[in-house]
């Protein structure tokens, strides 16, 4: 195995310029490369380079133009994650209101087993999720504020409270171990079938992730695939060969699919809005390809704004 050695940044300079990107203003390209890093900054290098075997940078390509690209992962990242904590405290509410409405508002009684699915497959599961909510309460029950008010004033901590302190992923994992007519209940309120639901929830998980830990978004694929919507239809998305939508199901195009199906109608209209309007910006600094390229990477059909002007409780289960 070849080590990766250390560069300095006017390596890093001279590397890019070897493979063909045009740096006009070196002093400004150090200070970004110094600021951003040139291992993460050359993440978004693919679109702008002639194939994956020939590595070099497409004719005419400028340091501004892969930065841009880098700003803009940045910016709908930001969109995407200010959303998705929507979705994710949603969530929760709604969980925490099925769960103590049925089961009661302390822990002792709603973290009962009994409370949970009886199917025999996932009661290890349904034991260790038990526990793992237990840990939560006695790590938080005394550090975060809105824990540490209940137990310290009443003794113990609703799940209302409690589910403040869960990741998204535990929040998943407690939808999959309900009870099979809860689970339907809160179906009903989102409009979105049981199966279609337990597809989104880890997703929603997984790019909740990527958002927070600033990973690669606007390529990013999932290994779960949803299933097509009407939403799909509408926009007039292709199929394949085998009959499954080309776009809209496993890639970036696809979460804002199931974004469109969990937020209200404004919050996604303004959502669609900030992300139209970065994607506008990106398009005039492009030079060197088209906006199509990056739009085709993310999953996103050329009418993808359609999806903000239509109503969604209409259409979601048909």
């Amino acid at each position: 195995m070849i080590d990766k050695k250390f560069k300095n940044l006017e390596e890093q300079i001279e590397i890019l310029k070897y493979k063909g990107m045009t740096i006009t203003d070196e002093e400004y390209a150090k200070k970004i490369l110094l600021r951003e890093n040139y291992f993460f900054l050359s993440g978004y290098r693919y679109p702008l380079m002639r194939s994956m075997t020939d590595k070099h940078f497409l004719p005419g390509v400028t340091f501004e133009e892969l930065y841009s690209l880098f700003l803009f992962d940045r910016e709908i990242r930001n969109i995407f994650f200010k959303n998705l904590l929507i979705i994710e405290n949603n969530l929760k509410s709604i969980f925490s209101y099925q769960l103590s409405k049925k089961y009661g508002y302390k822990e002792k009684t709603y973290l009962k087993s009994r409370n949970f699915t009886k199917d025999k497959n996932k009661q290890k599961q349904v034991n260790d999720l038990i526990k793992k909510m237990k840990r939560q309460i006695r790590i938080n029950g005394s550090q975060h504020s809105a824990t540490a008010h209940y137990m310290s004033n009443y003794g113990y901590i609703p799940l209302w409270i409690l589910v403040k302190v869960l990741s998204f992923g535990i929040v998943g994992e407690l939808f999959s171990i309900m009870k099979y007519d809860d689970q339907i209940s809160i179906c009903k309120m989102y409009n979105i079938s049981l199966e279609d639901f337990s597809t989104y929830l880890p997703i929603l998980s997984n790019y909740r992730n990527l958002c927070a830990h600033e990973d690669i978004l606007y390529e990013n694929k999932t290994q779960k695939h949803i299933k097509g919507t009407f939403y799909h239809q509408i926009l007039n998305i292709k199929k394949s060969d085998e009959g499954e939508y080309v776009k809209g199901i496993n890639d970036l195009f696809a979460l804002v699919i199931i974004m469109k199906r969990m937020l209200s109608y404004d919050e996604f209209k303004n959502m669609s809005l900030e992300l139209d309007k970065k994607i506008e910006n990106l398009s005039y600094n492009l030079h060197s390809i088209k906006i199509e390229n990056i739009l085709d990477r993310m999953g996103f059909p050329s009418n993808y704004m359609q999806l903000a002007n239509i109503e969604r409780s209409s259409i979601d289960e048909k």
